[in-house]
């Protein structure tokens, strides 16, 4: 049986879903108003892999991812750039697709933007403020009540007491309570009219929180399986989001909370506050995406997630093993046997709370046994347990001989790199042929002669 680290147990729990058979299943998504990030590739990745494990498992799924598409940056940004809201994120949400799709990211069943979803967002605030959890503040928003939920802290293991401890009340935003966050923004005479819905409690916009509430509910139903997305929004977007979905239907919103863990650089969160990020078109610019999408799902989606080049090399060889036995030992085509040993020990991994990295342990098993014995079937079993979690999807060659991202060579220079070796070799300056060997070697470019010339392959 799978069984999934609940965060709200904080303990690996049975997956049992609301309907047998079926899973439905929310993770938040980006806020459009810059290019993605390597940490959001990472929950991209991770979530995809999940859709796909459930999917194996038998179970039909429904994924929604959402987008946010009116915030606080957003308009900023477009500001800055003098631009249309929507021309600015329409522009990132594009090159968001473009990203996932170099990484083997499959689309969501539903991808909502935040825009689309207001008439849900007030109806849902209202609910909120028939029951007693909202008010209208002295600045014109809306906000909800903290300590009129009894569950608040329950996600992030924090008392109310904790969390206020060296807050104050801002008396300028007329909260009652420091924890208090806003349902319904008002709108400023600075805002573009294309920021501002009418609504009951005047012009304005939705607050962030609200969002996810709302359109999870429209197209999930208010109880739903899983919710999932970074570990940076356990607290305060995901603790929010439960205060506001069970004060408004009375009921327990999600049954399974799953959080990736944090991307870092020098022992330090990725993130576009510090500065040290790298965005996923910078990265893909030096190394291949699915050499990415492997050191991804290389460490176990809950574990931090160290970038450096040293890491993304040390991906790109293992991978390059893989596709070398693709290469050297043709696979048969075979669907995936999990009667198999093999196949046994694949799912028992990705069961065991979606462990990649024992699953791709199994990957090298089979590569191992493949080129020790030369079986086709081997190599077959091989290449269909890696599409199951998105990889080896090409052919060998393709991959093996694919543009030289690191170092910046490409396919005909290194050709004509091998061209000079060789006129080299038959002048018998055996000096020449040596730099040129080297220098191809100290770009990840290893030469293999035989009787039939030369070839080339990536480490």
């Amino acid at each position: 049986m799978l069984r999934i680290y609940n965060t709200v147990a904080r303990d690996k729990q049975d997956f049992v879903p609301m309907e047998a058979g079926k899973v439905r299943m929310y993770v938040c998504g980006m806020t459009v108003y810059d290019y993605c990030h390597l940490g959001h590739a990472r929950v991209m990745v991770v979530f995809d892999m999940v859709t796909r494990w459930l999917r194996a498992s038998g179970y039909a799924v429904t994924y929604v991812r959402n987008i946010t598409d009116i915030d606080d940056k957003i308009i900023k940004r477009a500001g800055e750039n003098g631009e249309s809201l929507r021309a600015l994120t329409d522009r990132f949400i594009a090159a968001m697709h473009q990203d996932a799709d170099a990484l083997g990211v499959l689309r969501p069943d539903h991808e909502p933007r935040a825009t689309e979803f207001v008439p849900q967002m007030q109806s849902l605030i209202q609910r909120l403020e028939a029951r007693g959890l909202a008010y209208r503040a002295s600045s014109g928003d809306v906000n909800y009540s903290v300590r009129k939920f009894a569950g608040y802290g329950r996600l992030s293991g924090k008392s109310l007491d904790e969390l206020r401890a060296g807050e104050r009340v801002d008396v300028a935003d007329g909260k009652q309570d420091p924890l208090d966050f806003v349902l319904w923004k008002h709108a400023k005479p600075s805002e573009p009219d294309e920021a501002k819905w009418a609504s009951p409690w005047g012009d304005g916009r939705p607050g962030w929180h609200i969002e996810c509430s709302a359109m999870s509910s429209e197209l999930l139903g208010p109880r739903f399986d899983i919710h999932g997305g970074g570990a940076d929004l356990q607290f305060p977007h995901h603790e929010n989001e439960i205060a506001q979905s069970e004060g408004a239907h009375g009921h327990t919103f999600v049954n399974y909370w799953m959080h990736n863990g944090f991307v870092r650089v020098d022992d330090e969160k990725m993130s576009k506050s510090l500065g040290n990020f790298f965005t996923i078109r910078e990265v893909l610019q030096k190394y291949d995406a699915e050499v990415v999408r492997f050191f991804i799902l290389r460490a176990h989606y809950r574990s931090p997630l160290n970038y450096s080049d040293a890491h993304l090399d040390d991906a790109r060889g293992a991978l390059t093993r893989l596709y070398t036995t693709l290469k050297n030992v043709p696979p048969a085509s075979c669907p995936v046997e999990w009667s198999s040993p093999a196949g046994q020990r694949f799912k028992a991994a990705m069961d065991d709370d979606f462990n990649t990295p024992e699953a791709m342990a199994v990957l090298f098993e089979l590569s191992n046994e493949a080129n020790r014995t030369a079986d086709a079937q081997v190599s077959g079993e091989l290449q269909a347990l890696a599409a199951v979690l998105g990889l080896l999807g090409r052919s060998p060659d393709d991959f093996l001989k694919g543009r030289a991202l690191a170092g910046g060579l490409d396919d005909a220079q290194i050709e004509a790199l091998i061209v000079q070796r060789a006129e080299a070799k038959k002048a018998r300056d055996f000096a020449k042929a040596d730099d040129v060997r080297e220098r191809l070697k100290q770009q990840g470019i290893v030469l293999e002669d035989s009787a039939g010339g030369t070839t080339w392959r990536r480490v």
